[in-house]
C-alpha cells in the first residue's frame, strides 16, 4: 500500500431524516479535499441542512460519468488528498455508485475507509417483521415482465429472506408478477419513504399487497420477501402449485420443471401427477 497517498473515504447519507447524519460525515463533508457526489445540488442541499461548510473541490459522481472520473480521483488520491464519496443516500456501492471506485483503489493498493450509516436494506429487514437470521440483497427488480418473473423463478426455492427496491411505477406490475410465479401466500413487506415524513410499512402476503398496490405507491421502495418454506417432495400435494404456474402462463413441462426444482420431487412424476388430477377433475 502506498503510505503517502491519500485515502477514499466512503460515507453513508440519511435516507430522509436528517438527523440521521452522523458526525463523522459532517467532519469529513468539511475537511475531503474532494467530495465525489451523486448529485452534487443535493450534496450540498445535505450540508447546508447539516450546517457544514464544504472547503474542498466538489464534483459529480453519478452512473454516467463514473468511469471518467475514476482516473482523475485515484490520481488526486495518490497524490495525498482525500477523496469522499457519497450518494443520494444510504450507502455507495449498494446500488448506487462506488463499486468500481472502490476496486481501482483495491487494484492500486490505495487506502479505502468507510463511515457506517443509515442503510434502506436493514432498515426494511428491521422493519419488515419477517424471520431475518439469514438474508440476501438482490439491487433493483429487473424492467421488463419477462426478466423479472424469470427472476422471481430463481427466488422460488430461496431459503432467506430477500431484499430488493422497485420503482413505484413498476410496483404493482412487480407484485401481481410475485403472485403469479411465488404464489399468493408468500409473505413479504412493502417499505415505502424510510426515515422520510410519510414513512410507510405494509406487511401481508404477496396476493394482499398486489391488491394493495393497484393503488398506487409512491416515493422510495424497499421490498422485502419471506424466505420460502420448505414443500412436500409428494407430487400429489405439489399439483396445485404446477396449476398456478401453469395458469400464469407457463407451459406444463416448464411448469413441473420449476416445481421440481423447488422440491424435490420427480418431474415425471409430478406430470403424471398433474395429468391424473385433471383426469380426475382437479384443478384445471
Amino acid at each position: 500500500m502506498n503510505e503517502t497517498a491519500g485515502k477514499l473515504v466512503l460515507a453513508a447519507t440519511p435516507l430522509g431524516e436528517i438527523g440521521d447524519a452522523s458526525r463523522r460525515l459532517r467532519d469529513a463533508l468539511a475537511t475531503a479535499e474532494i467530495v465525489a457526489a451523486e448529485d452534487t445540488r443535493r450534496t450540498r442541499s445535505l450540508a447546508k441542512a447539516l450546517e457544514v461548510e464544504i472547503t474542498g473541490r466538489v464534483v459529480s459522481f453519478y452512473d454516467h460519468v463514473e468511469t471518467a472520473r475514476i482516473p482523475m480521483l485515484l490520481d488526486e488520491i495518490e497524490a495525498g488528498r482525500t477523496v469522499l464519496l457519497v450518494t443520494d443516500a444510504g450507502m455507495p456501492s449498494v446500488s448506487d455508485p462506488g463499486y468500481r471506485m472502490v476496486a481501482a483503489c483495491v487494484e492500486r493498493g490505495l487506502p479505502i475507509t468507510c463511515l457506517p450509516g443509515p442503510s434502506a436494506v436493514t432498515t426494511a429487514l428491521a422493519l419488515s417483521g419477517l424471520p431475518m437470521e439469514r438474508f440476501c440483497f438482490d439491487g433493483f427488480a429487473p424492467r421488463k415482465g419477462g426478466q423479472r418473473r424469470e427472476w422471481l423463478r430463481t427466488l422460488a426455492a430461496e431459503p432467506r429472506a430477500v431484499v430488493f427496491f422497485e420503482a413505484p411505477h413498476r410496483l404493482a406490475d412487480c407484485l401481481a408478477d410475485a403472485v403469479a410465479v411465488l404464489g399468493a401466500d408468500r409473505r413479504a413487506a412493502v417499505c415505502r419513504e424510510l426515515t422520510k415524513t410519510y414513512e410507510e410499512v405494509v406487511r401481508g402476503t404477496l396476493g394482499e399487497l398486489a391488491e394493495w398496490a393497484v393503488e398506487g405507491a409512491r416515493g422510495e421502495i424497499s421490498v422485502v420477501l419471506a424466505g420460502a418454506e420448505p414443500v412436500s417432495a409428494d407430487p400429489a400435494d405439489l399439483v396445485g402449485r404446477v396449476e398456478e404456474l401453469v395458469a400464469a402462463g407457463d407451459r406444463l413441462k416448464d411448469a413441473c420443471a420449476q416445481v421440481a426444482a423447488e422440491s424435490g420431487a420427480s418431474r415425471r412424476e409430478l406430470y403424471d401427477a398433474v395429468l391424473a388430477a385433471r383426469n380426475e377433475g382437479g384443478p384445471e
